[in-house]
């Protein structure tokens, strides 16, 4: 499996986190209908099938790879779905996280 395929099913795992968290909070928040705890429920069920697939069968590397991808991805959930555009803090942050991605799942084999 190719580095573009790890990072696909991390994208595809937080677009379907973020997207069942996303329509449980507007559930809960904006009182919403109840299907959308049906649809958040199903979409945080895909989120977890999703990242089964991943190359690394090491479940806490995986894991805490995927918490910065996620975070990036929260980020611009916020900014394309709420409208909250990043600050600079934000951006640098998120530059610093996906370092951390790259480092945790592949700095070992770019090191030797």
């Amino acid at each position: 499996m190719t580095y573009v395929q790890a990072i696909a099913i991390f994208v595809a795992a937080a677009a379907a986190e973020l997207s069942g968290a996303y329509a449980v909070w507007r559930w809960r928040r904006a009182e919403g209908p109840v299907v959308l705890v049906v649809v958040g429920l199903a979409a945080l069920f895909v989120y977890a099938l999703v990242q089964t697939y991943q190359p690394e069968a090491r479940f806490g590397r995986v894991y805490a790879a995927y918490a910065g991808v996620f975070l990036v991805g929260a980020m611009l959930w916020g900014w394309l779905v709420d409208g909250r555009m990043p600050d600079a803090f934000d951006r640098i942050g998120a530059g610093i996280v996906v370092l951390g991605i790259a480092t945790i799942l592949w700095g070992r084999k770019l090191a030797g």
